[in-house]
Order: structure tokens, then sequence, then C-alpha cells
């Protein structure tokens, strides 16, 4: 009788020791909708404006802390995305080419830096946090947001560079960056996330229609990108290339940048002319996402094109030594990175929806980082 009185609180602390971590697991900021912190933002100078002759360039300072980052204005308009046959280096999946008519935003001049994505993905942020009295509701909120593990198993390119400002951030999953542009629009109250393929694309190309956002000649690649041919160990300092005509830096080469669609080899193919409702494809979870602009790695110069698409695959995490795996970082693709985009139209709830993994996904991820 006494032993099964052990087990049976044993197994009554176990069941509420799980049913607390489920009750935190729903209260984690990540299954909150972004809309919700919107209200009362954080002041910032230049960063309101209700139609596209209002926007301005405007700099974001990360709360609570000196780290800032430029956002650039991107005008609407119509381009064809994907390449053309001719192309020199083209991948059947870039075409056929079709038109896609996008709406006006902001983005950030550059991949987003680990001076930036350390204040989240390496806990700086809650670090400082903890030595402060007075918190604000959006400081305790943000606080309060799952946060990556110890980033051990991360490339050791990639953890170099953490220490060197104004270096890309990089080796972080899809899901990662993902939670980061949602902890970050919990912070400011301003809508951040992640460009989609044809909103990245035409960003890049700002306004050109050739291979490179500077023409077709790869030749010139040493001006505008940090690519295999160039670097000396992994990616680089952020604008230090050349930038494009709306003044974006290392759009090619560098770091590739995570975007929000989900890959399919035959997206282009799929699409007709006037029946295109979204110009994405929904997110789902493990790998297939998309990475673009090429990356430091790259010994082909046509992988640095502006329609040159890039799965993820699995093999990204094939050194990674946890069981499970991280959900958090690649440790074999420390050149995939990110950078931020801010929509001018704050999309309606069922819109913004779209622009993250689904319920079920979330809930995958956040259990499997509970099992960590």
């Amino acid at each position: 009788m006494k032993k099964n009185r052990i087990l049976f609180t044993f197994l009554a602390l176990v069941a509420f020791a799980g049913a607390a971590r489920a009750e935190d697991k729903t209260a984690d900021p990540i299954f909150k909708p972004s809309l919700d912190w919107l209200a009362d933002p954080v002041p910032c100078p230049d960063s309101t404006a209700t139609t596209e002759k209002e926007m301005k360039p405007y700099t974001e300072k990360i709360p609570g802390t000196e780290i800032t980052f430029n956002m650039v204005p991107i005008p609407g308009g119509k381009f064809m995305l994907g390449s053309p046959e001719g192309e020199e280096g083209r991948l059947e999946d870039e075409g056929p080419q079709h038109e896609i008519e996008i709406q006006p935003f902001w983005m950030e001049e550059h991949e987003t830096t680990w001076d930036e994505f350390k204040m989240y993905a390496l806990k700086l942020l809650r670090e400082l946090r903890s030595k402060e009295k007075k918190l604000t509701d959006r400081d305790t909120l943000a606080d309060a947001f799952a946060m990556p593990t110890a980033p051990y198993a991360i490339s050791p390119i990639s953890y170099s560079k953490s220490s060197k400002p104004a270096h890309p951030a990089s080796g972080m999953t899809y899901y990662c960056a993902q939670v980061y542009c949602k902890w970050l629009t919990c912070l400011t109250g301003r809508y951040y996330r992640l460009p989609t393929e044809a909103e990245w694309e035409y960003a890049c190309r700002a306004g050109s229609k050739t291979a490179y956002y500077f023409g077709d000649d790869a030749d010139r690649l040493d001006e505008y990108a940090w690519y295999f041919d160039n670097v000396e160990e992994g990616y680089e300092k952020i604008k230090q290339k050349k930038p494009n005509a709306w003044g974006l830096y290392d759009m090619h080469g560098n770091v590739a940048e995570w975007v929000v669609d989900q890959y399919a080899a035959d997206t282009y193919q799929k699409r007709k002319a006037g029946e295109l409702k979204t110009s994405f494809v929904q997110p789902k979870g493990g790998f297939g996402q998309i990475a673009r602009g090429g990356h430091c790695d790259d010994d082909e110069a046509a992988n640095l094109r502006s329609a040159r698409r890039l799965r993820s695959v699995q093999d990204w995490k094939k050194q990674d030594p946890q069981y499970p795996q991280s959900i958090w970082w690649v440790t074999d693709a420390p050149f995939v990175g990110f950078r931020v985009l801010r929509p001018l139209k704050t999309p309606t709830p069922e819109e913004a929806a779209l622009y993250e993994p689904i319920p079920e996904v979330w809930k995958e991820y956040s259990e499997q980082n509970l099992r960590e």
C-alpha cells in the first residue's frame, strides 16, 4: 500500500507539472495575435504614415537598449516575379514569370545583425530587464516569450561572428526568425514580419529586370556582394558593398535571407492571371521554407541572382547532436539570416494569420521546445 501511495503521489506530481507546463505554453505570447500589441506604440519619429507619399525612412530603437536599425520605404507597384527563360543560370522553379502587384512597405536597410538579434536570441535584453525595478506592460510581455536554448550547437562561424559588431545574425531556424519578428512587434507596437518571396524579390530588383539589380554582368559582383570568391571566412560586416537603387544593402550574397513562403517547385506554374489571392505559399512546419539572395558560401554567381530560390533541407541540421534537434538553430547553415519588413497597411487578423505558421504548427514547436 505504501508503495502504491508513493507511486500515486509521484504520478500526481508529474501530472501537475505537465499541466503547469501546458498552462505556461498557452500563456506564451507566441500564441497571442500580433495585432493586439499595436495600440499605443512606442514613439518613433517618422515611423507613422497613412499613405505611400507620407512614408519616410526611420530609425527603430529596440526599447530598453541603444541598439537601432534603419527602415527604408519601398513604393508599391507591379513587377514580373521570376526569371526569363534566357537568363544564365536560370532554374525551372523560377518560371514562368508572372506579374505580381506589391503594396508599399518598409524594409530593413540591411540584414538583421547580431547586435539586434542577440537581444532576443541570447537573452541579453531579458538580463538587462532583470536589473530594473519597474517594467512596462510591454516589457513584461516581451520577457515572457519563449526564447532560444543555448546556442552550443550553432555553427562555429555563426558563433564567432556573434561577438562582432554589425555582422549579420545567422544560423537561426525559420521558426526562430519568425518568433523574433513577433517579439519585436510586441516590444515596439509596430507590426514586423518576414517578407514574402515576392516582396523580397521586388525590393531586391528595385525596378531592375536583369539577373542582378546592377545588371547581367556577374563579373561586377565584387562591387555589390560578398560571396565565395571574395570572403575569407564566412560572411562579412554589413553595408560595405554598394546598395541597390532603393538603398538596400547586401540583397545579393553575405547571408541568405528567410522569407515567409513554403517552397514548392511548381508554385509559379500553378498561378493563373486574375486568380492570385495571395502572392505567397503559407508556411508549414519542418523544412522546405525559402531563403533568398544567395550567400557567402556560394561559389556560383548564378546562385546570387534576384530570382534564385533556395529551399531549406534537413541536412541544414545534419550535425545537431540534440534529440530532438533544436527548433532554434541550424548547425550546418551558418549562411542563412534574415531582415524584417513592416507593411504600410496594417493587416486584418485573417491576413496576419497567413504570415505566421498555423496554430497547430506553433503548438507542435512549443511542445518540442518543452521537451528540449
